[in-house]
């Protein structure tokens, strides 16, 4: 198990949390040990995911980097968005989907690291999105004033609806049954069947994260130090702790045999983990603590295990136009570059390059002009 947490100062934070068994008359002690720190990106970090590999750190320098848990080693960066990353989703262990400033979504092969699709979603920023957990269906909310629909079957937009104010978090209950959209300091919950609002729920100030403990039970935190438990239901607050010192910025919540886990981070640069009780109701147990010295902007936990889910997402989006691009592959321990066919005309996997290629100039015009030549001669011998 692995704490990984970004932060303004554009370093990315790992900790090994290492269990211990519990001693007669003790609990079980849970202690994080600091594993690395990396600075790859040339701005904040501002979202991090994680599937049973990789973790993928999106930023405002428009890139995505990636690392491979197993063997902790970097393993590229994905240069396609004009814009601060805003989100990043893996489903399952074979796809990732991305947004961004630049109003596309974007859905890769995690196994070759290839651009698949790319959707202009919003006519703004893309600020979070959701996928159901049938892997059918996704949510996606941008400064457009709109909530969309999106079947990634078929990969095309199902549904628009148009809200009052810019969104910023949607989110799918465990169960897919019902979503929550979050607007300011208000929570939307709604409905899958009927698609409309069946309450809202207010919290004290702008909310910065939220994550589903059950179907039934939402944590909210937000730009304070305190996280509250509500029911989804009644709409009522069922507990509230002092999780930090300053706002909490960003939660992850888990489950582990015998604990359900939940997880803050904080500009306070602390990371904590807490164990919920079995209702999922009270205020939780405070487990361990790590201290990063950083300012804290987003957070992820890393499970070596494998996923599990439906691995199945649409062939049928509009593809990413074609351009070269580099993409890192792995010879047994070594790691080698090469150069792959024109393949997407804004997407770019790159290697250990310390300062990745920005915006929307992936390659530069003289490599996309070799690539042109290759092909011509490439044609002329067929």
């Amino acid at each position: 198990m692995e704490l990984v947490a970004g932060s303004y100062e554009q370093v990315l934070f790992g900790f090994t949390v290492q269990r211990g068994p519990a001693r007669s008359g003790h609990q079980e002690t849970w202690t994080p040990v600091a594993d690395f720190t990396h600075h790859s990106h040339t701005a904040s970090l501002s979202v991090l995911a994680a599937n049973s590999r990789y973790v993928v750190s999106g930023s405002k320098d428009e890139t995505i980097h990636i690392y491979d848990m197993k063997k902790k080693v970097e393993h590229g960066a994905l240069v396609y968005h004009a814009g601060t990353v805003t989100c990043l989703k893996f489903h399952g262990s074979r796809f990732l989907i991305s947004g961004a400033e630049d109003g596309y979504i974007s859905i890769w092969d995690v196994k070759r690291w290839e651009c698949l699709k790319s959707i202009k979603a919003h006519r703004g920023h893309v600020t979070f999105l959701s996928i159901h957990p049938s892997g059918k269906l996704a949510l996606s909310v941008g400064t457009d004033k709109t909530l969309r629909t999106w079947n990634l079957i078929e990969g095309r937009s199902a549904f628009i609806k148009n809200i009052k104010e810019n969104a910023h978090i949607v989110e799918w209950s465990p169960s897919g049954g019902k979503y929550i959209v979050v607007m300011q300091n208000k929570v939307d919950v709604y409905r899958l069947g009927t698609a409309s609002v069946s309450g809202t729920i207010t919290n004290g100030k702008r909310i910065s994260s939220v994550t589903f403990l059950s179907d039934a039970v939402l944590a909210v935190a937000g730009d304070e130090e305190v996280v509250r438990f509500f029911d989804c239901d009644s709409l009522e607050c069922l507990s509230e702790f002092r999780a930090h010192e300053n706002r909490v910025k960003d939660m992850v919540s888990f489950e582990v045999p015998d604990h359900h886990v939940l997880v803050t981070a904080s500009n306070d640069g602390f990371i904590k983990m807490w164990t919920l009780p079995q209702d999922k109701k009270g205020p939780p147990s405070l487990l361990c603590e790590a201290n990063t010295g950083a300012r804290l902007t987003c957070l992820t936990v890393w499970l070596d295990r494998e996923a599990n889910g439906m691995e199945s997402l649409p062939p049928a989006a509009e593809p990413c136009p074609d351009q070269p691009k580099t993409i890192k592959k792995e010879s047994g321990d070594t790691l080698q570059e090469e150069t792959s066919e024109p393949n997407s005309e804004k997407s770019d996997v790159s290697g250990d390059s310390k300062q990745p290629t920005k915006g929307n100039s992936p390659v530069t015009a003289k490599k996309r002009k070799m690539a042109n030549m290759s092909e011509k001669k490439r044609k002329k011998k067929m």
